[in-house]
């Protein structure tokens, strides 16, 4: 077992809750898989169909974009999977980044806040914590992402990486790649967060991220270079190595974790999109929840005290315009606020 900084998440485990949680753990895998296969399954029968249509017949449309790319790189594989790849995720990180920063640092539009998991936290943002924040997420970007690509360049071409317009995969294969891709980056990021969290590590390397316990958009990244390394970097990049993935599904797969990271650090549970209360609850508390998808959080008990929490209750995609807080409000003195 890790051992972790702060109080412990749980007693010592009974052989009877270890047993719940590893059968409520095989149930949510079975839940992701399931969910994905049947996606796969709809998106290669009528789904596709229609996005053919659209799109143009056998994939032409993303082939085309593609060859764009490629053409404007020459052809030259150190280009696109090194210089493209950090281009593409600084471009991606700030741009998106960018529209939760106006909310933080101008508190407009003002409808936004009331989004907030914290409300009384970052209102508005301290400027001097923000600019040092901004500073390392772009040396961890520029700086250690650079070379870090460059030796995962190397790898990829070992694995048989294609970047060719003529060898992209089909649209129902990406789909399946995307489901090793997330269920790899659970098992990677899980076990490397958890490691940074050992007391010994913590005060060296993770106490950094954990200066926000109310974080904003762009403290995805916010970390020590070790850490930027092994938990934001290497978990995204194993599962393309695992599968020899196409270049073209890489950027893809980089895109979605850069959003995904995002929207899990905003700090706000905004409607429609994914619910960022399990990992705003880990910043606030520390010792609970630190994994992506929850399933080896809910295997390893890591879970417990956010099960039993008010956070737990809200952590569902809000499909409403009130924000949760006010369908799922606090307890105050066992009164409901």
């Amino acid at each position: 077992m890790l051992a972790q900084e702060g109080p412990a998440t749980a007693t010592e485990s009974s052989p009877p809750q270890k047993a719940v949680r590893l059968v409520d753990s095989v149930r949510k895998a079975a839940w992701i898989i399931g969910s994905a296969l049947i996606t796969f399954a709809a998106f290669r029968n009528s789904v596709t169909w229609h996005l053919q249509q659209v799109w143009g017949a056998s994939g032409d449309f993303w082939q085309r974009q593609w060859e764009k790319i490629y053409n404007f790189c020459d052809g030259n594989e150190f280009v696109i999977g090194v210089i493209g790849a950090n281009l593409l995720a600084l471009v991606v990180f700030w741009t998106f980044n960018a529209l939760f920063l106006l909310v933080d640092v101008t508190g407009f539009p003002q409808s936004v806040l009331k989004y907030k998991i914290q409300p009384d936290a970052n209102v508005p943002v301290d400027r001097k914590k923000l600019k040092n924040a901004v500073l390392t997420v772009l040396f961890n970007q520029m700086v250690i992402g650079l070379p870090v690509c460059a030796l995962w360049f190397v790898v990829m071409r070992w694995r048989g990486c294609q970047y060719t317009p003529e060898s992209l995969p089909t649209f129902q294969w990406v789909l399946l790649e995307l489901l090793v891709f997330s269920l790899a980056e659970e098992f990677f990021f899980y076990y490397s967060h958890r490691t940074f969290h050992h007391p010994r590590i913590y005060r060296l390397i993770h106490k950094r991220h954990h200066e926000w316990t109310a974080p904003i958009g762009i403290i995805a990244l916010y970390a020590h270079p070790i850490e930027h390394i092994f938990s934001n970097m290497l978990p995204v990049f194993m599962g393309p190595t695992i599968m020899g993935s196409h270049m073209a599904t890489s950027y893809l797969w980089l895109v979605l974790a850069l959003l995904s990271t995002t929207v899990s650090h905003c700090g706000y549970h905004l409607p429609f999109l994914p619910s960022p209360e399990a990992h705003d609850f880990h910043h606030f508390k520390f010792t609970n929840n630190f994994g992506v998808l929850g399933v080896l959080d809910r295997l390893h008990g890591t879970d417990n005290h956010f099960r039993a929490s008010k956070a737990y209750e809200r952590h569902v995609l809000l499909l409403s315009l009130t924000p949760m807080r006010e369908t799922i409000p606090d307890v105050v003195k066992g009164k409901k606020m």
